[in-house]
């Protein structure tokens, strides 16, 4: 018996509509690929680029502890999608289940990815709590408008415990959970003491140039002189390589130390924004991945107090005088 037209029509148009979408999951793959950098230990390592519809905000390093109890993650990505495949990526690597997460800071690509991981329990500094609180929608939306559909259905989940800084075992491992600021007002570094292996977030950038939407420069350079006290064996970057030594602290704390004298040099000579961004960079940034775009966005995010303090400092002795 022949298949009716209209049913041969109907099976036509199922079998295309399950092979766009077949072909949609494959379009919004990450190609998330788990790299051993420990004993027990893997990261998911991001490209040093900006958030674009062609990498979907897979930018930043996460990672993921295998102890005898269960997984530990560190940071959850950019989405939702991201997090689901992070948590697909760790279970082609242990079948163990994953018993928590960090969240090291509140920007979008270290926690949007948290919705993969309802049901475990999430823990973050109270200040990044906070942050993902009252930033976490605006966040979710500017990602969608950056990255498109790979954020499809991302909504901000909030991290729903408090870190308790200082030791905490899991399954043989000792983390010590430190809390620190400068590149937010919370900021966790997670010291695995006994791989030797530093997750420094965003604290730490190598071969990128950092970012400074909620920066302090000065509490993010004794921060920095903190994590190199720790003696850390290696260190997960939240962008760039992962490394042995102090390369990355180094490379950070030689940016940040160079735009501070910068932006203040330029606001005692009155120089405006405008000017301040057309300013040359040295010659050992010139070709560090988005230097020139972090560059001028530090200005926007950071000259204004600048200004105010070369005011205030100028005012100074006039007011003496009086």
């Amino acid at each position: 018996m022949k298949t009716p037209s209209r049913a041969r029509l109907i099976l036509a148009l199922c079998a295309a509509v399950t092979a766009f979408a077949a072909q949609g999951d494959a379009a919004f793959d990450y190609r998330l690929q788990p790299v051993k950098i420990a004993d027990d230990t893997w990261a998911l390592i991001g490209s040093t680029e900006d958030i674009t519809r062609g990498n979907g905000g897979n930018i930043v390093n996460t990672a993921f502890v295998v102890t005898r109890d269960g997984v530990v993650v560190i940071d959850s990505g950019p989405s939702l999608r991201y997090g689901e495949q992070m948590r697909a990526a760790i279970a082609r690597v242990t079948g163990q289940p994953v018993i928590r997460v960090f969240n090291t800071h509140h920007h979008p690509d270290h926690f949007l990815g948290n919705q993969a991981y309802r049901g475990v329990p999430i823990a973050a500094l109270p200040a990044t709590r906070a942050g993902e609180h009252s930033d976490g929608g605006a966040f979710a939306d500017n990602m969608y408008r950056m990255a498109g559909d790979w954020a499809s259905g991302t909504e901000a989940q909030v991290a729903d415990e408090d870190v308790r800084p200082g030791r905490w075992s899991a399954g043989g491992h000792e983390f010590e959970l430190i809390a620190l600021e400068g590149h937010t007002a919370g900021d966790l570094a997670i010291l695995d003491r006994s791989t030797g292996t530093l997750f420094a977030g965003d604290l730490v950038f190598l071969d990128r140039a950092p970012t400074t939407p909620h920066a302090s420069v000065p509490r993010w350079l004794a921060t920095l002189d903190a994590l190199a006290r720790l003696g850390a064996k290696r260190t997960l970057p939240g962008h760039g390589p992962v490394h042995e030594g102090l390369a990355g602290i180094d490379m950070t704390r030689d940016w940040l130390r160079w735009l501070d004298q910068t932006l203040a040099q330029a606001a005692g000579s009155g120089m405006d924004m405008a000017e301040v961004m057309r300013m040359p960079l040295p010659a050992r940034f010139e070709r560090m991945p988005l230097a020139r775009s972090e560059f001028e966005r530090s200005v926007t995010h950071l000259y204004a107090a600048y200004e105010q303090r070369a005011m205030n400092s100028a005012a100074q002795p006039v007011l003496q005088q009086k």
